[in-house]
């Protein structure tokens, strides 16, 4: 039974989140950080320690029977954070947060049971790819790993699904897209992975699995989800995009962005949208979620629920309230 975990990347988004569902489970939690001083729940212990060096993972982990994994990064990052802990956490207890980005460009309904070398023939980019060699690290490791590959994960401190998203909703730059916002959007709430973190560790037989995180069948579309989020911020109706000022966000709005940076000052213009956010709206992929209901007994926050925690939250930032 695990009675002491260290949470690595637990000054994240979603590290903060399993650093709390495992402090509230009662377990004693060691939450990992780059820098002293983040501020954490009544209990929790504190260490520095550099996520890409094994000697400093080890020396962390000393007194944790197990290790949660939520480090985030670039490719680079990732794949030293990997080769790091796996060469650390020979025979120990690791639960490693991995990605739906593994499924590359793969249409329909996607389980966990793809075989990593069909994976690995995929379509795939420079985070999945990184995400993907983090896994094979795992794989050949000596560790009792289980793996997670959470979908969309959204929640109050998200700032790409949430903040990012909510501010283009707000200026009126999303909405409905039509045929390009008509792909799978697999939300999972941040406060979702925490429980299918704390479900890991408490389940022995979850060792050597590998379990999707996202919105139950049937999956939400894009357009769903900008049209729920923006009633949420009370930004609704959404406008219709067409595809003509879709291509011009895309290709003029970049330039005339640092024009407008270098006039009125940084940020004054809002944030571009980005040519992988249009990619993942159009693609028509829906994770399976079964395996952990059944074997995590995983239970998914509403989306009214966690949109409305999550427009509250957006609230608070634009009003000045810290996140």
């Amino acid at each position: 039974m695990t009675s002491s975990v260290l949470v690595l990347g637990a000054g994240g988004f979603i590290g903060r989140r399993i650093v709390a569902a495992l402090a509230a489970s009662g377990v004693r939690v060691l939450a990992g950080v780059r820098q002293a001083g983040a501020g954490f729940p009544a209990g929790v212990e504190s260490v520095t320690v550099d996520a890409t060096a094994a000697d400093s993972i080890a020396a962390a982990a000393s007194s944790a029977d197990a290790i949660v994994n939520s480090v985030a990064g670039d490719g680079a990052t990732i794949v030293a954070n990997a080769a790091a802990l796996f060469t650390a956490a020979a025979g120990r207890r690791v639960v490693h947060l991995s990605t739906m980005s593994v499924y590359g460009q793969m249409h329909g309904v996607v389980d966990e049971a793809i075989d990593f070398e069909v994976l690995s023939r995929g379509d795939l980019d420079d985070y999945g790819r990184a995400k993907l060699a983090a896994e094979g690290r795992a794989n050949a490791s000596s560790a009792a790993v289980t793996l997670l590959r959470p979908g969309i994960v959204y929640g109050p401190g998200s700032r790409e699904w949430s903040q990012l998203i909510g501010d283009l909703l707000l200026a009126r730059r999303l909405g409905d897209l039509g045929a390009a916002g008509a792909g799978g959007c697999n939300l999972v709430h941040v406060d979702d992975v925490a429980a299918a973190v704390v479900a890991s560790l408490a389940t022995p037989a979850s060792i050597g699995r590998v379990y999707n995180l996202g919105h139950p069948a049937p999956v939400p579309t894009w357009n769903d989800y900008f049209r729920a989020y923006a009633e949420a911020l009370g930004a609704g109706p959404v406008a219709a995009i067409t595809p003509g000022r879709l291509a011009l966000e895309l290709k003029a709005f970049g330039p005339l962005r640092k024009i407008g940076e270098i006039a009125l000052g940084v940020g004054k213009v809002g944030p571009p949208i980005r040519p992988w956010l249009t990619r993942l709206c159009a693609q028509p992929i829906s994770l399976s979620v079964r395996r952990a209901e059944q074997e995590l007994g995983m239970r998914w926050t509403p989306l009214a629920t966690g949109l409305a925690q999550t427009a509250a939250w957006h609230a608070g930032r634009r009003g000045g309230a810290a996140s």
